[in-house]
């Protein structure tokens, strides 16, 4: 019997890989994860698109026992044990500066750092899209054969004054990154259906 998934140009592993198998790990081996994994993940996804190309999105990448330790009193209670055991922390955030950059990403337009004189519009824009790059990240992660951990379960305003106190960036997820250990997986939730989550018109 042939399957939706047939009809896809990816093949049936990495369709595996980055959706069907892939999980939140709560639980988190010893093995690390190295540098040039982390370079080759953003490069990766940073072809996410996003709104004249802005790219809000900024990664923080905690490893050190230093980093954690400040880290982890801003998280709930339920995440800090597996935000503590993971290899690698990313915090996630949207950078209301973003317009900075749009001599270099979109250079087509000579003066579209001037079209964002707003504060309050670059947030919004920033937050919009940098949770759009968040997606890709996710799916970075999982391409790079690692359980991707997203978690809004955090003090933001604590995380934000900790990291970036003297900057503008607006903490939106942390991401716990690693390979999976022993108990890893809840039991897995159901999802909806086509025809109760889609409608063709």
């Amino acid at each position: 019997m042939t399957s939706t998934l047939d009809v896809l140009e990816l093949e049936r592993s990495a369709q595996e890989l980055l959706f069907q198998e892939a999980r939140t790990a709560n639980t988190f081996s010893d093995e690390p994860v190295s540098d040039e994994q982390l370079r080759a993940i953003y490069d990766l996804v940073k072809w996410a698109p996003t709104s004249m190309n802005i790219q809000p999105l900024r990664i923080t990448f905690v490893r050190s026992d230093e980093a954690r330790a400040r880290l982890l009193p801003h998280m709930a209670e339920g995440n800090r044990a597996k935000t503590g055991a993971a290899p690698v922390v990313a915090i996630l955030s949207a950078d209301s500066d973003f317009h900075e950059h749009l001599p270099k990403t979109f250079p087509h337009v000579p003066n579209a750092k001037d079209r964002f004189p707003e504060l309050s519009q670059r947030e919004q824009m920033a937050r919009f899209n940098g949770l759009l790059q968040v997606g890709y990240f996710i799916l970075g992660v999982r391409a790079a054969g690692f359980a991707a951990g997203p978690m809004t379960g955090f003090d933001a305003a604590g995380v934000r004054q900790e990291f970036f106190a003297d900057g503008t960036q607006e903490p939106l997820v942390v991401v716990n990154i690693g390979k999976p250990g022993p108990d890893a997986w809840f039991p897995r939730l159901p999802r909806l259906d086509f025809d109760e989550a889609v409608e063709v018109i």
